[in-house]
C-alpha cells in the first residue's frame, strides 16, 4: 500500500468515524477552543525537543517500525502542543488538490491499525529551513519503506513542519504534507545533492 493510499485510508476512517473531530468540521462550524476536550500533553524526553534538529528527528523515529511493533504513542503525543494539527494534501477524483486536517491523537488511533499490519519506515533525506524569533519553518524531504532495508522508497514528498520554541523546548504546531506524483515531481533544490 503507498503512502497516500495509507493516508487515504486513515483520513477515510476519520471521516466515516462516528466520534467527531474538530478537524472533519468546516471552519466556520468548529466549536470554539473552549468547547474542546484535550487530554493533557506527556511529558517529553529533553532530548526530543532540544533543539529543530532533534524534534524532526524523533517524530520520524516514533512513526518507524516494523508491522505489529508497537509505537510509543505517548512520546509522539509529546511531540506537539496544544491544538496541534497534521495535514495531509492531495489531489481530487474531480480535480484540484485538498487538504485535511487530523489531532495528533487522531492520528494514533488509526495509524495504528495500520501498523499492526504494515511495517513502515520513513526518512528525512533533505531539509530547507528559515527561523525568525520563536518560530521555525522545515521544508523536510521524506522517503518511506516498508522495510529498512527496502533499496527503494514507495513514496517521497515533503512534510512542511511548522516549529515554534517557548523558551524551555521546541514544540511542533503543524505537520502538513504533500506526497511527490509523476505530474508534481520534487525539485533538485528538495533533494541531497547524491540524488
Amino acid at each position: 500500500m503507498s503512502r497516500s493510499n495509507f493516508v487515504a485510508n486513515l483520513f477515510f476512517v476519520v471521516a466515516a468515524s462516528t466520534t467527531p473531530l474538530c478537524a472533519q468540521i468546516p471552519p466556520k462550524l468548529q466549536s470554539s477552543p473552549q468547547d474542546v476536550t484535550v487530554s493533557p500533553t506527556p511529558p517529553a524526553k529533553p532530548s526530543d525537543v532540544v533543539s529543530p534538529e532533534a524534534i524532526l528527528a524523533a517524530a520520524y523515529e516514533v512513526i518507524s517500525g516494523p508491522a505489529m511493533q508497537k509505537r510509543d504513542w505517548d512520546r509522539f503525543n509529546s511531540l506537539f502542543y496544544l491544538g496541534a494539527r497534521l495535514v495531509r494534501t492531495a489531489p481530487k477524483k474531480e480535480g484540484g488538490f485538498s487538504a485535511t486536517a487530523i489531532t495528533p491523537q487522531g492520528y494514533v488511533d488509526h495509524a495504528s491499525l495500520y501498523f499492526e499490519k504494515n511495517g513502515f519506515f520513513e526518512r528525512e533525506i533533505a531539509r530547507h529551513t528559515e527561523r525568525w524569533g520563536n518560530i521555525l519553518q522545515a521544508f523536510s524531504t521524506y522517503e518511506s519503506r516498508h522495510d529498512a532495508k527496502d533499496a527503494l522508497p514507495f513514496a517521497r514528498g515533503i512534510n512542511s513542519f511548522q516549529l515554534f520554541f517557548d523558551g524551555n523546548r521546541w514544540w511542533i504546531l503543524t505537520i502538513f504534507w504533500q506526497e511527490e506524483t509523476a505530474q508534481n515531481p520534487l525539485p533538485a533544490e528538495f533533494l541531497p545533492a547524491s540524488h
